[in-house]
Formats: structure tokens, sequence, C-alpha cells
């Protein structure tokens, strides 16, 4: 195990306990009134996949942080492929600014609040990221819990010698990130479970038109969800 995936498993446990010390705590009796016996775990995972699961016939939530996920949001040119830094700046949570740390503890609260979501009954087949979740994680930023994460990542990473930027970084140039991508580089886009595979058929100014594999679906994607995929020999 290198180094760096060391520290990035290390720093997911810090996003696993500050789920399961601060966010937790704080929403359990409401969980609770409405799944009796809940509970909740956090690991880290080795890959990039970071979600939220429920077990209803052990009335078990799971949320998996992935180490790779950690990784890839230490820079500016990887970070900008993750949807939490989208919202980050669309929404104005930390007021627009992105950096690692920012990031880190805005992804506590995306998943915390897919949680809060499934309990509601408002996780739909097809509709995922909607507007109920939208309004959990904008109370989780307006009622001060995304604060408090953050400040238990700065300090706790600070206490154990963990490096955890909160410097900010601009992201890459909009011309910069399409000029990446040409007609046939395959790729990928969306995150777990949900993730989406194709090729690319056209560079367009913002986006670029994928056809996705099996089927003949085609889907205009913003170049900053777009992931390389790499291409064993022979296919």
């Amino acid at each position: 195990m290198s180094p760096d995936h060391h520290q990035s498993i290390q720093l997911g446990d810090l996003l696993c306990e500050a789920t399961e010390q601060l966010l937790w705590p704080s929403a359990r009796h409401w969980v609770r009134e409405r799944q009796p016996n809940s509970l909740l775990e956090c690991r880290v995972g080795h890959g990039q996949a970071t979600y939220h699961r429920f077990d209803s016939r052990q009335q078990h939530h799971l949320i998996t942080y992935g180490a790779r996920m950690v990784a890839a949001k230490q820079q500016a040119e990887t970070a900008i492929q993750w949807l939490s830094s989208r919202e980050i700046q669309q929404r104005r949570y930390f007021a627009g600014e992105l950096s690692t740390l920012n990031l880190l503890a805005h992804t506590c609260c995306h998943e915390f609040a897919h949680l809060l979501q499934q309990v509601a009954g408002k996780r739909l087949r097809g509709s995922v990221h909607n507007r109920h979740f939208y309004g959990l994680l904008d109370d989780l930023h307006h009622q001060g819990r995304a604060e408090e994460v953050r400040g238990y990542l700065a300090e706790e990473a600070r206490r154990r010698n963990l490096a955890l930027s909160a410097t900010p970084f601009t992201p890459p140039d909009q011309r910069t990130l399409v000029d990446q991508w040409q007609v046939g580089d395959r790729v990928s886009f969306g995150e777990p479970p949900r993730r989406k595979r194709g090729r690319i058929l056209k560079v367009n100014r913002k986006t670029c038109t994928v056809a996705c594999d099996p089927g003949t679906a085609r889907y205009r994607v913003p170049v900053q969800m777009l992931r390389r995929l790499v291409v064993s020999p022979g296919d």
C-alpha cells in the first residue's frame, strides 16, 4: 500500500468518525421514530465508490467513503469531476470555495443527506438527487452541521499529522477541460451504482456527446463529469 493511499484511508476514517459522532447523534432520535432500532455503520473502501445503502431487514444504514475518492479530492484536476464540487460552487456551500477540506466535509453531509432522504421515503427510483434531497442537504449546511464537520476534520487531521489542505484551489479552465477529450475516447460518468460507460461521439463547447454501452442511448455530459476509461488490449 502506497503512503498516499494509506493516508487517504486515514482521512476516510476521519470522515467515518465525523459522520458517526456529529451527524448521526443529531438525527438518531428522528430516524428511530421512523425506523426503530436503526443503526449506522461507516466504513472506508479501497476504491472510489462512495455511497449510502440501507438494509431494511436489519434496519442497518451503511455509508462507504472510498479512499480513491478522498485522493481525487486532493487536487483541482480530479476534484472538479465530482458532483460535490459542483454543489459547493452552485449552491454556495462554504461560500462557494473549493478546497480539499471543504470537499471532504461536504461529502460527509452529502452521504448523510441520502440517509435522511431514505428514512423520509423520498429516495425514489430514477430520482435520487431530487428536490427533497437538496432540501435536506441545504439544511445540514444552513444549520451549521457542515461547519461542525469541517472543524472536526481540520482539528483531528492536525492532531494526527495528516495532510488536509484548507487552501482554496481554482478549477481548471473550461477550454483546458474540453481540449483533453477526442471523438472515440472511452469514458465513464456518474457515481455508483448508476455509473455509465460509453464512447465520445462529439466534443462540444462545454459537453461531450457520449454513446453508452450497451445500447444506443446518448447523453450530453458536462466535461467535468467525464472520467477516462483505461482500455485493455483487444477491447
